[in-house]
């Protein structure tokens, strides 16, 4: 089943996928293993979407479900095996040189600077390699270094930043030479919430100010909810959700959980909007739609108990595919 709540415009998309496929061969050993058998597991299959230039769209599921091999072939590292995807108006796999000048990609946990170089001389062979003029290059990496507070790291080794400095550092590098689209997987893992903070605003500001559009793969649904007005979720290798971020939280039936610590036991809070799921001690739980505001629910609770402290766990995304796949979605592939 495939949920479509976005509306589509008459533009030629940025990004066009339709009814992509790809396939690996996998070898196992069969008779106590005196023999080896090949066979083709389907890691992307029947993804049909598109993406406008300056959408800033959300690409998440859970582990193993489809999404780095998506951007894989997004990016032309893999070739599909059947089915359409253009770039740009390119084809990855086939343009992949001229692809690469306008696009931009981050992995979270692979770094694409030279890690015994100062930080400086990765973003100077980077200029070099692009080919991107002397005074875009200086204008770009001012503004860059400015709002990601790199200024005092330029002259470091890459393998002596910290991993939020060295998630800076490839941002950086990625949008030294303007890209188009920005493929970003997993890239505030790791981070500690200062550093996801600053990350966020940048991107927000770049896709105000430049127009660029924005493909993010991640597991922290924060990322989604401060940069996405659009979010496609990707399980078993196809789209099961593609629309706004609360449809999905309405189709999945998420919910979220206000932990509120109070001073003393008491017995099960009472307040609108939230129903009392646990309780130990002192803390409590309450659970309340996903796509509801915590506001009022906290004004209340603080307004009529005495508290400690609270705090707002958010729904994991697992549950919620979980919970569309039981409402009626294909089943999973073998």
């Amino acid at each position: 089943m495939s949920v479509t709540g976005s509306v589509r415009s008459a533009q030629a998309p940025l990004i066009d996928v339709r009814d992509l496929e790809r396939t690996f061969d996998v070898r196992r050993r069969v008779d106590g293993g005196r023999r080896r058998v090949r066979d083709s597991v389907l890691a992307v299959h029947d993804l049909t979407f598109s993406v406008q230039a300056g959408e800033m769209v959300g690409y998440i599921g859970p582990n193993g479900a489809g999404k780095s091999t998506t951007i894989k072939m997004l990016t032309g590292i893999l070739v599909p095996t059947g089915g359409h995807v253009s770039v740009a108006g390119l084809d990855p796999s086939r343009d992949r040189v001229e692809l690469a000048r306008r696009i931009g990609v981050v992995f979270g946990q692979r770094s694409t600077l030279w890690w015994d170089l100062p930080l400086r001389d990765s973003f100077d062979l980077l200029q070099k390699m692009y080919r991107i003029s002397p005074a875009r290059y200086r204008d770009n990496l001012g503004r860059f270094v400015e709002l990601l507070d790199l200024g005092d790291q330029l002259d470091t080794p890459v393998r002596q930043l910290s991993l939020g400095q060295r998630m800076r550092g490839d941002i950086t590098a990625a949008l030294l030479h303007d890209p188009e689209v920005l493929y970003l997987d997993e890239p505030t893992i790791g981070l500690d919430v200062v550093s996801k903070g600053r990350l966020r605003e940048f991107l927000r500001a770049l896709n105000d100010e430049r127009g660029t559009t924005l493909l993010l793969t991640t597991h922290d649904l924060q990322d989604i909810e401060a940069l996405c007005d659009r979010v496609i979720v990707i399980d078993h290798g196809t789209s099961v959700y593609d629309g706004p971020l609360a449809g999905l939280h309405v189709e999945g039936g998420s919910s979220r959980t206000l932990v509120v610590d109070l001073v003393d036991e008491a017995p099960p809070v009472e307040v609108p909007g939230a129903t009392v799921r646990r309780v130990e001690g002192p803390r409590q739980w309450l659970s309340f739609p996903a796509d509801a505001s915590a506001a009022p629910i906290v004004a209340a609770v603080a307004a009529s108990y005495d508290v400690a402290d609270l705090s707002i766990q958010e729904p994991d995304i697992e549950d919620v595919i979980r919970e569309l796949y039981s409402r009626g979605a294909p089943e999973p592939l073998g």
